[in-house]
């Protein structure tokens, strides 16, 4: 086998290579059914059977018993954005978000296409390097929900608690976290996440949503973007993602498997710690992009000395196997995206070439 690269790709990410050889031994015939899964009916009992099972393999590694529902939708996070102010942001009521980074802020401009939406914190000014205090956030009593972004993939950000909304709906947006550390959800009426960073491949949104935010039909807008349409028909309405949610049900059989929720938050602590610690002891070769208080255990980012360092060191990683670590084309810099599929013997090979560029080029 051609040797794996030190992928830290920010999504589509890391696989694990054992969920890879796994779908590539029943690519071809699935179950010995003489076909692949991608070509049966997604009305088949074969298929019917991946959607249930997959649905309760998140809910139970999301610690839910019950209270709510599973859907597979289309359009990344992205159409979420949209979406979740569709069904839930009424005239009369505005909508309120926490504004951490880039995929929170627009958010936050779907919101406003839709309907009020206000901002219940942010901290933009201070260019995203720590994240809200609890006392700064401020909630509307009007408003529908409250939206977040638990980990911003971007800026390498992340929330430490839980905002308090006062009995408002809080919305999480984990497409970068989700899975990778425990949660309470009882404490959100709504979480979501794309699912190319940590459950699967792109092409499936998973939206988990609690009972009672399910009860009102909105019949203001089209059948196929109400969420009360998806949960009425189980994410059958109209043709899900086979092959992705398959595949995401083998990452979720790998991570119950290897521990759940906790252990992934373990080994990504001492995953991120390979390379914050290479920041921190380089003595202001490498800056970090984020207080030490709101970083991210998924995405670390940092900067070097130059932007001609930055190309330097993105061009001599990839010829020593390192895949994605050029920052995001909107703020430069680099990012590690450890993702809970990447090794940890990944993170250590980039810590020790970080080293290595540092003494050569210090």
């Amino acid at each position: 086998m051609t040797k794996r690269a030190y992928n830290f790709n920010p999504g589509p990410a890391a696989l694990p290579l054992e969920v890879l050889q796994q779908a590539q031994e029943q690519f071809v015939d699935y179950n010995g059914i003489g076909m692949s899964l991608m070509e049966v009916s997604h009305r088949s009992k074969e298929y019917e059977a991946v959607n249930n099972e997959t649905q309760q393999l998140l809910l139970e590694l999301l610690g839910i018993n019950a209270g709510y529902q599973v859907l597979f939708m289309g359009g990344g996070a992205s159409t979420q954005f949209a979406t979740i102010p569709m069904n839930f942001l009424k005239p009369g009521r505005t909508a309120g978000y926490i504004i951490t980074g880039s995929f929170s802020e627009k958010a936050y401009d779907e919101g406003r296409v839709v309907g009020e939406a206000v901002i219940a914190a942010s901290n933009k000014e201070g260019k995203w390097r720590s994240l809200p205090k609890a006392s700064d956030i401020i909630v509307d009593p009007n408003a529908a929900y409250v939206h977040m972004t638990t980990n911003n993939t971007i800026e390498g950000s992340q929330f430490s608690y839980i905002p308090e909304t006062g009995g408002i709906p809080l919305i999480g947006d984990m497409t970068s976290g989700i899975l990778s550390r425990p949660i309470d959800v009882s404490k959100y009426a709504m979480i979501y996440a794309g699912a190319q960073k940590n459950l699967g491949p792109s092409g499936v949104t998973v939206a988990v949503i609690r009972d009672d935010m399910l009860q009102e039909e909105p019949k203001h807008i089209p059948f196929i973007f109400r969420y009360t349409t998806h949960a009425k028909n189980k994410s059958l309405y109209n043709t899900p993602p086979v092959h992705s949610i398959y595949m995401m049900n083998l990452v979720l059989k790998w991570i119950k498997k290897n521990g759940g929720a906790a252990a992934m938050e373990r080994q990504s602590i001492e995953k991120s710690k390979l390379i914050y610690d290479a920041i921190d002891t380089s003595g202001g070769f490498y800056q970090g992009n984020i207080d030490p208080d709101s970083r991210s255990i998924m995405n670390m980012t940092f900067r070097l000395p130059t932007e001609e360092l930055e190309k330097q060191f993105v061009k001599e990683s990839e010829q020593h196997n390192f895949v994605g670590l050029a920052g995001h084309r909107s703020v430069g810099g680099i990012r590690a995206s450890a993702y809970i599929a990447v090794p940890y013997e990944a993170c250590q090979a980039l810590a020790q070439f970080m080293d290595d560029f540092q003494k050569r080029n210090g």
